[in-house]
């Protein structure tokens, strides 16, 4: 998996090809995988590679707010599509936490102050994992909010919806899709913590606004 160098050119070729069908690395919205891709290229795409010159302008649109965005920065080899080979060659930090070694010298005659070391490195250890933050887990969702007939106010009805606002839930963008006889359907973006947000509290809420609203469905769910 991955994009390959993507300072060459065959390398954003592939990431061109990988954007000619999406309009973020993951999911519908910018996120740490875009900083992360983006951060790897050396320089604008060219301009005959259209696909990745708009993505690449767009993120670039992000700089200020690129440490807010959500998702966790995985190694450049976890994105693209996965047919091609990871060439990234990410070293393994030798100093990693995890590389510690907890259980001292094998002698079996331990001095006094070798095991008075071994045992300061264990609580090191032990104090600086605790106090690592959790990971919050988030979802990108996509959602399709149906009105009753083509008389209902559309705007209204994305007023209602983005009104709620609870902890945990971020809206995006959004757009008026066709369904048929004059009809349209809103779809809406939102990002949310999965542990505080689920889609059943969303439907509740959103179908709760019955004068516009005849159903909400989830068109996408995607893991961030």
């Amino acid at each position: 998996m991955g994009f390959g160098d993507l300072k060459s050119t065959a390398g954003l070729r592939v990431l061109n090809d990988f954007l000619a069908d999406r309009s973020y690395i993951e999911g519908y919205v910018p996120s740490q995988a875009d900083i992360a891709v983006f951060e790897a290229i050396a320089a604008p795409p060219p301009a005959d590679l259209f696909h990745a010159l708009r993505w690449y302008n767009h993120i670039k649109s992000y700089e200020k707010q690129k440490a807010s965005l959500p998702g966790v920065k995985k190694a450049l080899g976890k994105y693209g599509p996965a047919d091609v080979e990871d060439t990234t060659g990410a070293a393994t930090d030798s100093k990693d936490d995890d590389d510690i070694d907890l259980f001292g010298s094998d002698d079996e005659e331990e001095s006094e102050e070798a095991k008075k070391l071994r045992e300061e490195r264990l609580a090191q250890y032990e104090s600086k994992k605790s106090k690592k933050p959790a990971v919050v887990a988030k979802s990108s969702i996509l959602l399709d909010v149906k009105p009753w007939d083509d008389e209902t106010d559309m705007a209204k009805l994305e007023e209602c919806v983005r009104s709620i606002q609870v902890d945990g839930l971020v809206w995006g963008s959004s757009k008026l899709v066709p369904v048929g006889y004059g009809i349209k359907k809103l779809q809406i973006q939102c990002v949310v913590e999965d542990d505080k947000v689920g889609t059943d509290m969303l439907e509740e809420r959103i179908t709760a606004f019955e004068d516009y609203v005849q159903s909400m469905d989830v068109a996408a769910f995607n893991k961030i």
